[in-house]
Parts: C-alpha cells; sequence; structure tokens
C-alpha cells in the first residue's frame, strides 16, 4: 500500500509539473508535432535524465535492484506503435 501511495503522489507531482509547464496547452502539443517549439521535447528529456540518474543513484546506494529485462515482442511492438501513432494523430486533426 506504501508503494502505491508513492507512485500516487509522485504521478500527481509529475502531473502538477506538467500543468505548470504549459504542456497541457493544446497549441504546445500541435507545435511540438509541427517541430516549431521544442518545450514538449525539453521538459521529457529532462525528466528522463533526472529519473535515470535517480534511480542509477539508488541503485548504487543499495535501496533498489533492477530486474532483468524480458525479450521485447518486435511484432506487437510495431503493431502498437501503429495504433498509437495514428490515434495520435487523428485527434490532433
Amino acid at each position: 500500500m506504501t508503494n502505491f501511495a508513492i507512485a500516487l503522489v509522485l504521478g500527481g507531482f509529475f502531473g502538477f509539473s506538467l500543468n505548470k509547464a504549459g504542456l497541457t496547452k493544446y497549441h504546445k502539443i500541435v507545435n511540438a508535432f509541427r517541430f516549431t517549439d521544442m518545450a514538449v521535447l525539453k521538459f521529457m528529456m529532462t525528466t528522463l535524465v533526472v529519473s535515470m540518474i535517480g534511480l542509477y543513484v539508488l541503485r548504487d546506494v543499495g535501496l533498489i535492484t533492477f530486474p532483468a529485462v524480458p525479450a521485447t515482442y518486435i511484432v506487437g511492438n510495431i503493431i502498437g506503435g501503429l495504433i498509437f501513432g495514428v490515434g495520435m494523430a487523428l485527434t490532433g486533426y
């Protein structure tokens, strides 16, 4: 239950950060797809780098361990990516 509460708080903080950065606005998302506004890309890359550094620090301290990575199901990933991409494109259109 504690893990759920931590995940909920961190998710809420991330959503709040997205909103404060203005990344929930329509024009920001559209301009990201048009490559005219890189705010979304900068925010997501910063989030990934900070998360990656944090996870490796936690692993080095011994608080977490990384699980084994399972084999990738290529066909399922391609089909899922296409469905997601077509859905995003149609929603934006």
